[in-house]
């Protein structure tokens, strides 16, 4: 393994790492940043969680129950990151939010089987990036949960008034940063962390190409649903992820703004990953087996093993689809005929998605986007036992609030 040609005073690329000569030689400044940012964290989220008196004031600011405090009475700390998340950026156009959230939900169906056969597994195809998860015992365990967990989340952002200051998704995102904070500093104190080799836990970087994810890996995978959207709503859509970005702790320098920055940041995460090992095909068998399959089946007719069988087959098919062979195969997702059906339905989706917004009006579908939403999240929540909404509000878990 080489060094890359950092700029002058920065520190070496994480060992770990592939190809960081590549990185630079192919995305000159914008790979050299990401190399960089392997060493960058979070310095507001990380001191307010450093200091009990600023953490507990940033909880209380967040609350829609209790409403915040005044900036005079804040430990420094959480003024600082207050001040930080609730200073709209000069490029901030609240109102494209909106918009952005009415064209998601009209897809959530399309969009929760895309976040987890094509952003999950995606982000499963580097087994540095997933080591915190593993070592705060959220790796493999069970997917379900955490998926719904991220549903939660989303579903939230992805609302009328959600990301505006003080609403429900700004405070969770603002909850997600505090998680990522206590991850790191939990991971810090690991005797497993090998920070020479990889860099920082949850570093910038890693935070970028979250927001790739939920945005350009998952809009790409839902064309191969037949979902086609307009270049204003994607624009809309690149946004409020932006947004997001700004607000989760994503340093300007790696927060993407546009479909081009998304597409950079999923070259630069696969290309420097050091690829996957028996954890990341852990995970993508049981996230498909233990979740995905089982809520597609809960879609077709017939006998209920015959319906868990074809789940399981056409979810295997749609993660190949939308990986790729190659990238498949490194996660162990076996091969097979389905694929070939997933392709072949896209031109057939397409039509009937066209039909339903001509006959019902793209209001009406939106309206029931969000109520059928809303029944899906209660019934899967439901159906696994939950009550909790994040990570955060587990007992015992990294970042409890209690």
């Amino acid at each position: 393994m080489t060094t890359s040609p950092l700029p002058d005073g920065a520190l070496p690329a994480p060992t770990g790492l592939s190809a960081v000569d590549d990185a630079v030689d192919r995305y000159g400044d914008r790979g050299a940043a990401w190399l960089a940012g392997m060493w960058m964290a979070d310095p507001w989220g990380d001191a307010a969680v450093a200091d009990p008196a600023s953490l507990r004031a940033v909880r209380r600011a967040i609350d829609p129950e209790v409403g915040g405090e005044a900036a005079s009475d804040l430990p420094e700390a959480a003024a600082a990151l207050l001040a930080q998340v609730t200073t709209d950026p000069d490029w901030l156009e609240r109102e494209r939010l909106d918009r952005a959230a009415d064209v998601l939900v009209r897809y959530s169906a399309q969009w929760g089987l895309v976040l987890g056969a094509a952003s999950l597994l995606r982000g499963a195809d580097n087994w540095i990036a997933a080591k915190p998860l593993l070592l705060t015992g959220r790796y493999g365990h069970q997917p379900a949960v955490r998926s719904i967990e991220v549903g939660e989340w989303l579903s939230e952002v992805v609302s009328p008034g959600g990301m505006a200051v003080g609403g429900p998704g700004f405070a969770r995102t603002v909850r997600v940063r505090l998680i990522h904070a206590h991850v790191r500093r939990h991971i810090e104190q690991h005797a497993e962390w090998d920070r020479a080799a990889w860099g920082v836990p949850v570093p910038q970087p890693y935070m970028a190409f979250t927001l790739a994810e939920f945005g350009h890996i998952a809009l790409a995978a839902m064309e191969h649903l037949g979902v086609r959207l307009r270049p204003a709503e994607l624009d809309d859509i690149y946004h409020l992820w932006r947004y997001v970005g700004h607000v989760i702790g994503v340093d300007p320098s790696l927060n993407p703004a546009t479909e081009a920055d998304h597409v950079v940041i999923e070259e630069l995460y696969r290309l420097t990953s050091p690829g996957t090992d028996d954890y990341s095909r852990d995970f993508a068998r049981a996230l498909t087996e233990e979740y995905l399959a089982p809520q597609l089946a809960t879609l077709l007719v017939g006998p209920e093993r015959l319906r868990i069988e074809a789940s399981r087959r056409l979810m295997y098919g749609m993660s190949r689809v939308f990986l790729g062979d190659a990238d498949a195969d490194s996660l162990g997702i076996p091969d097979g005929a389905a694929k070939h059906l997933v392709r072949g339905l896209g031109p057939v989706l397409f039509f009937a998605d066209q039909a339903r917004l001509r006959l019902l009006g793209r209001d009406r579908v939106t309206r029931r986007g969000y109520a059928a939403r809303t029944r899906d999240l209660a019934r899967l929540k439901a159906e696994h036992g939950m009550t909790h909404d994040l990570v955060d509000a587990v007992p015992g878990a990294v970042g409890h609030a209690g």
